[in-house]
């Protein structure tokens, strides 16, 4: 293949990549995730502490984080994450979420749940829904069946009532155990509690023996929702407590967007001014690359967001307006090892063709080793700084893409035809024709 076909492609390549772009992230607004410093939401470091005369295992806290995962997800809460933070922290993002306090009494319940005849419940306390009972209320020869023999359990609508409510399935020991005690005590009354806290007082109509039960009460949708996600996950193996909280509203998040992006929009701005003072007709192509570029990684930006694998924050936007300049960097050294060949003697065509070539291979060399501090950085990092790395780590990629593909092509077809005809609206000099 020779240059011109080569160069040929390499416009029609990156004409299809940046059309694929627009049409992956155009309106950015819907099709690029928020995190949680923009959307609002909440976060919160959760400290485990052992329950009883258990201890603290590797193997406990892995068990808690796929629970508090599992939590996460059942809540409904898009770009939500649990990350572990030491040997015994979890990092939890919930972006968007309205009542914070009631999401994190779901994430931080044990899950302890019990089905308690209530003959055997000594308190003077009125047993009705959201009531907590004190400790050693019952003890466990009044337990139908634990929380342990939940197999699944869902937010429903109970046909009586017409009112939220959560079905629980049980697995084969549970089945047993209840279908056993409700043949038995039709009539009688159970209480439901979940961490000593009263979700359901009902009575026992008729025997129940295919393993599924619904618990009702004054729930809400949320309020089921939350339960049924605290039940299908299981019991915590261990205690956890909320060691720091930051709740964002949706209004500082919008304003710190806004500030955010002015800030990277001025910045560009003074950058194009620079490029095209300083190198004029370059300058312009200095511009076409920026916008190549800018295409590219929001392309890319919104295509991890399709895939749930990303969420902007504004860490990431600082990412966004560092490899603007990283971008603009590679711009300068092509232009500026194809000025220094010029004079040299070399001809445009030549020192188009050279110059470029050597100038990218100082910019692989130069992003390379960002790129290995930004991905050692995206691996020990958690959080919003996550996102500051994998925005740096997506810009070098893209800025090599745009300078490989365009910036160089552009270069050396101007060379060729535009630049001998008037060199000084390039600001260059001497250069010659080829023989």
């Amino acid at each position: 293949m020779d240059s011109k076909t080569r160069n040929v492609v390499a416009l029609v390549t990156i004409v299809a990549l940046v059309a694929v772009s627009w049409w992956l992230f155009w309106p950015l607004d819907e099709k690029i995730n928020q995190g949680l410093d923009i959307k609002g939401g909440v976060q919160v470091i959760l400290t485990a502490s052992p329950i009883g005369n258990t201890q603290l295992t590797e193997d406990s806290m892995s068990r808690t984080e796929a629970i508090l995962t599992e939590r996460v997800n059942g809540l409904g809460v898009s770009e939500a994450s649990v990350q572990r933070q030491g040997n015994d922290s979890l990092l939890v993002q919930l972006p968007g979420i309205k009542n914070s306090e009631d999401a994190l009494d779901a994430l931080g319940s044990t899950g302890r749940l019990d089905f308690v005849d209530m003959r055997s419940i000594n308190t003077s306390e009125n047993l009705v829904y959201g009531v907590k009972l004190p400790e050693g209320s019952y003890d466990t020869s009044g337990v139908i069946v634990a929380g342990s023999s939940v197999k699944s359990a869902g937010a429903t609508i109970d046909t009586q009532s017409n009112q939220p409510a959560v079905s629980v399935d049980f697995d084969q020991e549970g089945r047993d155990q209840w279908g056993a005690y409700t043949t038995a005590n039709v009539g009688q009354y159970i209480v439901i509690l979940l961490d000593n806290v009263v979700q359901s007082v009902a009575q026992i109509r008729e025997p129940i023996t295919d393993g599924s039960t619904q618990i009702s009460g004054s729930f809400s949708a949320e309020e089921a929702k939350r339960l049924s996600a605290v039940l299908q996950a299981g019991a915590l193996p261990v205690d956890l407590k909320p060691s720091s909280t930051l709740i964002v509203g949706p209004t500082l998040g919008g304003e710190s967007l806004r500030q955010g992006l002015l800030a990277g929009l001025l910045g560009l701005g003074l950058v194009a001014l620079f490029m095209l003072v300083y190198y004029r007709g370059l300058g312009v192509v200095s511009w076409l690359s920026l916008a190549v570029y800018l295409s590219l990684l929001f392309g890319v930006v919104a295509l991890l967001s399709r895939m749930g694998a990303f969420a902007l924050t504004l860490p990431g936007i600082a990412g966004l307006v560092l490899t603007v300049g990283l971008a603009a960097d590679s711009s300068i050294l092509i232009f500026e090892r194809f000025k220094e060949e010029v004079r040299m003697g070399k001809t445009y065509r030549t020192a188009a063709k050279s110059g470029t070539r050597h100038a990218i291979g100082t910019s692989v060399d130069a992003d390379l080793v960002t790129f290995v501090s930004a991905l050692a950085l995206f691996l020990v990092a958690i959080g919003p700084v996550k996102g500051f790395a994998l925005m740096l780590i997506l810009g070098i990629a893209c800025d090599l893409t745009v300078a490989i593909l365009f910036t160089r092509t552009v270069v050396v077809l101007l060379a060729e035809n535009v630049i001998p005809k008037a060199p000084w609206l390039f600001g260059l000099k001497g250069g010659g024709t080829d023989a």
